[in-house]
């Protein structure tokens, strides 16, 4: 493994157990076994380091989500698959977690603005999926930044923020029949 990528272990490691805030280029170089000057002939500052880290989060969570896409299969269940897999990405992966808790607890901004980089591109990739099944005549033509936002917005709340407010789990399947019944009823074509 090269020096670079050795850093960038270290300080996905240290951003996950100390968060941004704690997060010092003089722990990454600890943890790393580097000079603290290593560090920097790679990125320029803590920032820029941050941003390459959470860039590789967002590409794991899209080949994650790429994973469970099936060709053969319809739209909504497609969507349905990825936007779960996306959820369980986001609530498993420890560095998104603590990404979470901080942004909660601290408001830092660096990381408010990561989560809402995050959010961009996971919406991105969700209009990208609609766009191709808009190409093939499967659903409606529709504002895919749109829709895509409704989409992982309502995913979301009965994902995670129902559990919060609640104290339930909604089951996967129930999730998938109410979202069969209205949004996605409302794209198809036929």
């Amino acid at each position: 493994m090269d020096r670079r990528q050795e850093i960038l272990e270290a300080a996905a490691k240290s951003f996950t157990l100390f968060g941004y805030k704690a997060t010092t280029m003089e722990q990454v170089a600890k943890i790393a076994n580097v000079g603290k000057g290593t560090i920097y002939t790679f990125f320029a500052n803590k920032e820029i380091l941050f941003q390459e880290i959470v860039m590789s989060l967002v590409n794991e969570m899209k080949i994650e989500a790429d994973a469970v896409l099936d060709a053969s299969a319809s739209f909504m269940d497609n969507a349905h698959q990825a936007l779960m897999k996306l959820l369980q990405f986001r609530e498993k992966h420890l560095l998104f977690a603590k990404l979470i808790e901080e942004e909660k607890e601290l408001r830092t901004p660096a990381v408010k603005q990561v989560l809402a980089q995050i959010e961009t591109e996971i919406i991105s990739y969700i209009a990208e999926l609609i766009q191709r099944r808009i190409d093939t005549g499967e659903i409606k033509n529709c504002d895919g930044q749109l829709v895509s936002y409704l989409l992982f917005k309502a995913y979301l709340a009965f994902v995670v923020d129902w559990y919060e407010s609640h104290g339930e789990v909604i089951e996967e399947e129930r999730i998938l029949n109410l979202f069969q019944e209205t949004i996605f009823r409302g794209l198809l074509l036929t």
